[in-house]
């Protein structure tokens, strides 16, 4: 079984227009909202995250839905569940972690603690649609262009690193271990593009993003592999292309927006058909959702 197979029974079984998306848009309250779970030895390991680290990411992975639906990141709740054997000073540096990645756009306002086997971490925000067009995965429209912020390819690297006990080079550890989303760029979409468009983080993986607003918009996402951003130290890696494409936790954004916009880095157009063409190594290969879904991870096999 498969995460979006769940995903796909619970929007079919709850008949909801509001799932599918980064974020819920409640057009009616001014606000979207999203919520992500981490969960200890399935999302991280405390053998490579500090909680100071973890409190950051788990801020973080939030603050990029937000960002990815064009909306102001506002308030956050977290939930911690934690075993007998976490200290005091484990709080406390989780929370400064936390506030840290924050950094003042977005305020801690409550949650919840209770015990547990492992640690587990849940967390709710909510955004401010005021003055933003809000995004949708379903409005990627032929004769739009494919654009990109954030470099692709060194959260995955960096973990293989991190599982192996190696820290070098710390540039691409530290993009697994502390991500950085795209709030500027999510603010810079949202306020000035006018025309519906389809925005996107690429928690799982560019390819999985660009599969995803291809399917849900009827269209083909086109994409030039040597356009993509990344650090160059990730060519230093085998198999680092593959890290580049399906390598999940890297926090960009992808924006389908009018060739009129000149924000972000142009990767690609939207062309009619299905799928993903992605150009690379000199020749033209075509994905389909199930080739997509057959390379991301998948937390339920672990």
């Amino acid at each position: 079984m498969r995460e979006k197979d769940f995903i796909t029974i619970i929007k079919q079984t709850l008949n909801s227009k509001y799932i599918g998306d980064d974020c819920a848009y409640l057009e009616d309250l001014g606000i979207v909202v999203t919520q992500d779970s981490l969960v200890e030895d399935v999302h991280f390991s405390l053998n490579y995250f500090s909680p100071y680290e973890l409190g950051w990411k788990s801020a973080a992975v939030n603050l990029s839905d937000v960002a990815a639906s064009g909306a102001e990141p506002k308030y956050m709740t977290i939930s911690l569940s934690l075993p007998d054997t976490v200290d005091n000073n484990f709080v406390k540096e989780f929370y400064k972690g936390c506030k840290s990645a924050c950094n003042s756009i977005c305020e801690i306002v409550g949650g919840d603690i209770t015990g547990s086997d492992k640690i587990f971490i849940s967390v709710c925000a909510i955004g401010s649609t005021k003055h933003r067009n809000i995004s949708s995965r379903k409005n990627a429209k032929e004769g739009y262009k494919i654009v990109i912020a954030g470099e692709h390819g060194s959260s995955d690297i960096g973990l293989k690193l991190l599982q192996k006990g190696q820290s070098l080079p710390k540039e691409i550890v530290e993009k697994h271990l502390m991500p950085v989303a795209q709030i500027d760029f999510g603010k810079i979409i949202g306020e000035n593009v006018k025309e519906p468009y389809a925005m996107m983080d690429t928690s799982d993986g560019l390819m999985d993003a660009l599969s995803a607003i291809a399917t849900e918009s009827g269209v083909m996402t086109e994409v030039d592999f040597d356009k993509i951003p990344h650090n160059k130290n990730v060519e230093n890696f085998a198999n680092w292309q593959e890290s580049v494409l399906f390598g999940g936790e890297d926090y960009g954004l992808i924006a389908v927006i009018p060739e009129k916009y000149n924000y972000g880095t142009p990767i690609g157009k939207i062309k009619s058909g299905n799928g993903i063409n992605l150009k690379i190594d000199g020749e033209i290969k075509h994905f389909t959702k199930a080739h997509v879904e057959d390379k991301i991870f998948n937390h339920f096999k672990g």
